[in-house]
């Protein structure tokens, strides 16, 4: 396995940069020391990213093979048009959350990271309605409250940014994970390759997207 990114070519000279998996942010210590001890082996750069991970960059392509074996991680990405993550805020570790979502942040990222899907798509997860990881950006939200779960759809915060559609509210933590697998079924059913959530929603009109993704719910 050699996943790498290309970065900047400077001089001629190529650098290539890697994103071990990190599931909602949570690293144990094992996992950053070897991240840690990589670095200063292979003379790379650590970037905390926006997705929750750690980038390493300044890293030589041919080294790039012997590095993720020696990591023994996985890569976060693995292909472009899948789920790329599933961000979570701390929730249990906060006093402002409502319901400890790193449990429901979790079971999304064990079913849902690394599918394929019509285009790249991010989850975020939060315990309240503050919605640190900015959730209302995210293809597909889930925000507890203490009325019950929020449910939102169709954020995009990169070149064409879209603020997300709240798709169910005062729901159950069952209820919610039940309309993600509604909302993911119904997009990789009817959207076309390369369609972003967000475009896909302004297709069909939110109104009947809100109908076929809440059937059973």
């Amino acid at each position: 396995m050699s996943y790498g990114n290309l970065q900047k070519v400077i001089n001629g000279k190529r650098t290539f940069a890697i994103t071990p998996h990190i599931p909602g942010g949570f690293i144990t210590i094992d996992n950053m020391q070897k991240i840690l001890d990589i670095a200063k082996k292979y003379k790379g750069v650590l970037k905390i990213t926006s997705g929750q991970r750690i980038l390493i960059t300044n890293l030589k392509q041919e080294d790039l093979e012997a590095i993720w074996n020696e990591l023994g991680m996985e890569p976060a990405v693995r292909t472009q048009n899948s789920v790329k993550n599933v961000e979570m805020c701390p929730a249990g570790y906060c006093k402002r959350s409502k319901f400890n979502t790193i449990g429901t942040g979790m079971k999304l990222s064990k079913k849902y990271q690394w599918m394929e899907t019509p285009c790249r798509t991010k989850i975020g997860v939060a315990g309240c309605r503050n919605a640190c990881g900015s959730v209302y950006s995210k293809d597909v939200g889930v925000i507890a409250d203490k009325t019950g779960f929020i449910v939102s759809a169709g954020g995009s915060g990169g070149y064409n940014p879209r603020m997300a559609d709240i798709i169910a509210q005062d729901i159950s933590e069952e209820q919610a994970l039940n309309l993600v697998d509604n909302i993911f079924e119904y997009y990789m059913e009817f959207a076309e390759d390369g369609e972003k959530l967000g475009f896909f929603i302004d297709r069909v009109g939110v109104e009947e997207f809100k109908e076929k993704v809440s059937k059973d719910i």
